[in-house]
């Protein structure tokens, strides 16, 4: 570290295997005199690993505000600070965002570090060919929230990327292949990094099933990606295709499935469309 100014590091921790903590990383936290911890129990193990001797507050989602302006202080004071939350990039899906605008605010440095971040792990894992993705982090608990929160989403053309407990999986899944249909493409990123890391890729109806054959493919924290919605063009495509086997005599179902395999459009939403065009 050469910089002379006190400094705000924003620095990612391993999801679970230490070797992914950069160099930069350790010699960030090696030197500051203070390292503000989501919860300081869980992360001074792992700072004892790499030799760090800094002292540690806390940082956290109820204490925000008040940790933003201890951290100030030390900065007023001169003395650097990093970031760090249990695991991951602080300030996604995780405490830090907050704590980062009181600084910015305040006018002093910050210097974001790359590293670990459980989204880019599992998207680049997951085969979707979506040019874009959108991440969303955690759904709302309660089902009508998620409901609404997952009609929102369900007409976007991206990928789109999801965290979640294992408490949670099973009625999450279920929410996911209500909204987008059961034929759009499930990825469920399990304990990534970790000994038990598995990364599964299913159609969505399918994807209740393979969860409950296994009750230890439901343990662990969870990153979701769904393939996104069909384009426009794509679904006018796949009604193009449709029309012309349906009128060359095959059968509905022939018919869809065959659409399906040209187009890449959703065999149910194909299916019905056949079903109007019969009519």
């Amino acid at each position: 570290m050469t910089e002379e100014s006190p400094t705000l590091y924003v620095v990612p921790t391993p999801l679970g295997h230490l070797g992914d903590m950069t160099p930069r990383a350790i010699e960030v936290l090696r030197q500051v005199p203070w390292i503000a911890a989501e919860d300081t129990r869980h992360s001074a193990p792992l700072l004892r690993h790499y030799g760090c001797q800094a002292r540690l507050l806390a940082a956290h989602q109820h204490n925000e505000e008040s940790a933003a302006q201890q951290v100030i202080a030390r900065l007023a004071a001169g003395e650097s600070v990093a970031l760090i939350v249990d695991a991951g990039t602080p300030a996604v899906s995780d405490p830090g965002a907050r704590l980062v605008a009181r600084v910015r605010a305040a006018a002093y440095r910050i210097v974001p570090l790359p590293g670990p971040c459980a989204a880019i792990v599992a998207l680049s894992a997951s085969g979707l060919s979506e040019a874009h993705f959108l991440f969303y982090g955690f759904l709302p608990s309660k089902a009508g929230q998620r409901a609404e929160a997952l009609r929102e989403l369900a007409h976007l053309p991206y990928a789109l990327v999801f965290y979640e407990a294992p408490h949670r999986i099973l009625e999450t899944v279920a929410a996911l292949a209500e909204a987008f249909g059961p034929e759009r493409t499930l990825v469920l990123a399990r304990e990534l990094t970790k000994l038990f890391e598995s990364i599964h890729a299913c159609a969505l109806g399918e994807a209740q099933d393979w969860l409950l054959a296994d009750s230890n493919r439901q343990r662990g924290e969870f990153v979701l990606l769904v393939s996104g919605a069909p384009r426009v063009e794509e679904a006018a495509e796949g009604e193009r295709v449709l029309k012309l086997l349906l009128d060359d005599g095959l059968s509905v179902s022939q018919a869809t499935r065959l659409a399906h395999a040209i187009s890449g459009v959703g065999k149910k939403a194909l299916y019905q469309r056949a079903l109007l065009l019969q009519g």
